[in-house]
């Protein structure tokens, strides 16, 4: 427990105090995010906010993890090391994006070789739940080589998630914070110390950078951040899998996730009916829906780390058998309360819905 706290504390000093130097190189070097308010734009901030905040992230959550495991885990470096590389390479695609934009196709690729390179460590999903299965681990299916393509897929996919959301002050940090507090939670119950390290580390490392990104912001994770806590928190999910099989373990990190997951899923089924590119911005997002209600930037991003909340609680209580009726009612709840947002919002945007900048 001493070590989890250290972690946890260490990550979130980092990340805070690293906060201003990175705005100060962010604005020096031109790393600014420029409103784009037009009916396509999906960005609400009204003036120019410098980037790369996730340079801070990714610093607290690497000298953490990195400490922790020479102090006491070393034979564990191995393990981080295929997440690290993994991590860093999507961190330089964040970084070079910050500056240029890069093309979504390209964004896409730098994304698809750093879930290669986490998946040639050895990583990759190998069981999946089947609860008609048979064998030494009932209700589960051995998937053997389609495990690769599985978790390459997974990865890229929730990488995307947690960039897609990040569209308002302190969103993707507060919902990243809370679904690593999640996977912490199940993975002490479960006995895995390296994925209550990471995680740790993680929810440490996103908490510490909430302050300087909670509305109004003083800068913004940019893809740098919201890239590198999605692909960390996949690989971690990954990674707990490889440890438990059980029928749960791919359960939890789905319901960690949830929010984000239901918020990419509902903006490709949009876009797809409505004919548009799946990587086009719009302005369809839970978040925009909420903000067409009439609530505030700060408003918003609070009932959403409630909803993220529900789906959190539900993973944790998924993971104790006792608890499984709670965590149907949790999981019903954070669904209920996603399509009632989704819902609200589109009926509000179409009466002329205002506050969309918050």
């Amino acid at each position: 427990m001493p070590g989890i706290v250290a972690s946890f504390v260490l990550a979130l000093l980092v990340a805070y105090l690293a906060t201003p130097a990175v705005r100060r190189l962010a604005v020096g070097t031109g790393a600014l995010d420029r409103p784009d308010t037009g009916p396509a734009g999906r960005h609400i901030h009204t003036k120019p906010t410098p980037r790369l905040g996730g340079l801070a992230i990714f610093a607290g959550f690497s000298l953490a993890v990195g400490l922790g495991i020479t102090w006491s885990h070393l034979a564990l470096w191995q393990q981080f090391l295929g997440l690290w590389l993994g991590a860093f390479m999507v961190v330089v695609v964040g970084v070079i994006d910050d500056y240029l934009n890069l093309p979504a196709k390209i964004k896409l690729a730098g994304q698809v070789l750093a879930a290669l390179t986490f998946v040639a460590f050895g990583n990759s999903v190998e069981w999946l739940s089947n609860p008609w299965a048979a064998g030494p681990f009932p209700g589960m299916m051995y998937i053997g080589k389609w495990g690769v393509p599985l978790t390459i897929f997974w990865v890229v996919g929730v990488t995307n998630t947690l960039n897609l959301i990040d569209g308002l002050d302190g969103l993707a940090a507060g919902v990243a914070t809370i679904a690593s507090v999640t996977l912490l939670l199940v993975a002490l119950r479960e006995g895995q110390p390296y994925v209550v390290l990471v995680t740790a580390a993680l929810a440490g490392a996103a908490l510490g950078f909430l302050p300087h990104n909670f509305n109004p912001a003083k800068i913004f994770m940019g893809d740098t951040g919201s890239m590198f806590l999605g692909f960390t928190l996949a690989a971690i999910a990954v990674q707990g899998t490889l440890k438990s099989a059980t029928t749960i373990a791919l359960a939890v990190p789905l319901l960690a996730l949830g929010l984000p997951i239901i918020d990419t899923t509902l903006a490709i089924v949009r876009r797809f009916i409505h004919g548009r590119p799946i990587f086009q911005a719009d302005r369809g997002h839970l978040h925009h829906r909420l903000l067409a209600l009439g609530l505030s930037q700060r408003q918003a991003v609070l009932i959403l780390y409630f909803v993220s909340a529900c789906f959190g609680l539900s993973a944790v209580a998924l993971a104790d058998v006792s608890s499984r009726l709670v965590a149907a009612t949790l999981l019903l709840v954070g669904i209920g309360l996603t399509l009632a947002i989704g819902r609200a919002g589109t009926v509000a945007a179409r009466h002329g819905g205002k506050n969309l900048h918050g």
